[in-house]
């Protein structure tokens, strides 16, 4: 099996999980198409998008991979006025990943994550392990727990 840098942060933290390889499309970067073909259910399956606020800067969002992010939801919990999602071409400068790879674990910087709170009624979710084509399927608990530890900025949605 392959391993990622987020996935070594997990070995790091001793926190269990289980890598979930699929063959990537390069034109249908989704969740959904991620979900169908590791035949699992796309609403444990989380994306995560990184956003810019006006007061806090740089921040996360996991969400379920059929969800839209709210975000004047998120600007208000977030502290901020005004949140906007952040060009495509600042990903990987941002966050040391490529689009359809972006993980909420070991970004080159450790920004506030904010996880949907539908992730906490499932025994597991599925997020990128920071490449395409390979995720981890991890008890959401464990996920807080993790960013928690790495960051210490974690905040639960």
């Amino acid at each position: 099996m392959k391993k990622s840098n987020a996935s070594r942060i997990l070995d790091k933290l001793k926190i269990p999980y289980e890598i979930l390889e699929y063959e990537v499309d390069e034109t249908d970067l989704s969740a959904e198409n991620a979900a169908q073909k590791m035949g699992q259910p796309l609403k444990q399956v989380f994306k995560t998008l990184v956003i810019r606020g006006d007061k806090t800067g740089i921040l996360a969002a996991c969400i379920p991979g059929g969800a839209e992010l709210n975000l004047k939801t998120l600007a208000s919990i977030s502290g901020n006025k005004k949140v906007e999602m952040i060009h495509l071409k600042e990903i990987k400068s941002l966050t040391g990943y490529i689009r359809g790879g972006v993980s909420p674990l070991a970004m080159k910087k450790n920004y506030p994550t904010y996880i949907d709170e539908s992730a906490f009624q499932f025994p597991y979710i599925i997020f990128s392990a920071g490449v395409r084509g390979l995720q981890l399927k991890v008890d959401p608990d464990d996920l807080l727990k993790a960013m928690q530890l790495i960051s210490g900025k974690l905040a639960v949605k």
